[in-house]
């Protein structure tokens, strides 16, 4: 899998060094499910040994502010609707895919009533122990939320995987998926009858204070990059509204920018950095140019001069009910 240089545009890692990922890194209960008796998870394309599945947990750290104001709360009134109809719950099964450091349920934990039991995938165990030890303890109304994590990628479900599930929830994921990765989660959200809520997904779309000449030609190219390798990019909210809808599901789109300004100089610095370094990868011609427009953007933000809008939508898909969500 290609990846940019940047997951704050809803993507992929930047920087970072390995830490120890064996078990005897993981607290006890916060750690990966061993391979031994695997239980069902949820599993990204066949990787490589050389494949790097890290994503900076200071990366993560610094967007997670920016992610938590731009996400939809428009989107959260039909979803509440749904969980408090589900038939014969005694609380909510989460799936968080592709978790991270667990920000969305840092996020959507507190705003949901009743009690959740909030399953963390990621195929990175260090992310995964981020999550569990710094998950929230309690709902919107006071009730319990408890924690589970499972290693493994995001992408191709097994049959059983979302088996009592109330929920799947994801960040910053449909638009380092492939069409056919897209209609696998929709159609096991609709096996398990639960509803998704898929947040912070490229829109494709950069607007900046002081517009450049150039500003054209880097988003173009960035996008042309999102695009490698079969994954969606900037067209994966369309092509999921379609799966999810070709099940059966109703779908609900809001917009969820990133709206950075001086009091973000840091994250719009290292979003700068990955946006013009992956357009730059993926059209050389450009990195003469791009390494001056580069250096003047970085100074307007140091300045508290740069304002940026990146586009992000969420999507809600609420699958009819099969009765077996608990």
């Amino acid at each position: 899998m290609v990846e940019s240089l940047v997951p704050g545009d809803g993507s992929a890692s930047h920087g970072g060094t390995a830490a120890d990922t064996s078990g005897d890194a993981v607290i006890a209960g916060a750690g990966p499910v061993v391979r031994a008796g695997e239980r069902p998870t949820v599993r990204l394309r066949d990787v490589g040994p050389e494949d790097q599945p890290r994503y900076a947990p200071e990366w993560l750290e610094l967007r997670e502010p920016a992610d938590a104001a731009a996400r939809s709360m428009e989107l959260l009134d039909p979803l509440r609707i749904r969980l408090a109809n589900l038939p014969g719950r005694s609380g909510f099964a989460i799936h968080d895919l592709g978790c991270g450091t667990g920000s969305m349920g840092r996020w959507l934990a507190p705003r949901l009533d009743g009690a959740q039991h909030w399953i963390l995938h990621d195929r990175d165990p260090y992310l995964l122990h981020f999550a569990a030890v710094a998950s929230p303890r309690a709902a919107a109304d006071g009730s319990r939320v408890t924690v589970e994590t499972r290693r493994g990628d995001v992408a191709r479900l097994t049959p059983d995987a979302l088996l009592g599930a109330s929920l799947v929830t994801a960040s910053a994921l449909l638009d380092v998926l492939t069409r056919e990765e897209i209609e696998t989660l929709a159609a096991a959200c609709a096996g398990a009858g639960c509803p998704a809520l898929l947040t912070l997904s490229v829109a494709g779309r950069v607007e900046l204070s002081s517009p450049d000449p150039l500003d054209d030609e880097i988003a173009a190219a960035f996008n042309d990059h999102q695009r490698r390798d079969g994954l969606l990019g900037p067209d994966a909210v369309s092509v999921a509204c379609e799966a999810f809808g070709a099940h059966g599901a109703t779908v609900k789109v809001h917009p969820s920018p990133w709206r950075l300004g001086p009091e973000n100089v840091g994250l719009t610095a290292q979003w700068l950095r990955g946006w013009v370094g992956a357009a730059v990868e993926e059209r050389p011609e450009l990195a003469e140019r791009a390494e001056a427009y580069l250096a003047a953007r970085l100074a307007a933000c140091a300045a508290g001069d740069l304002q940026v809008t990146v586009h992000h939508s969420d999507l809600l898909a609420l699958a009819r009910p099969t009765g077996t969500a608990r």
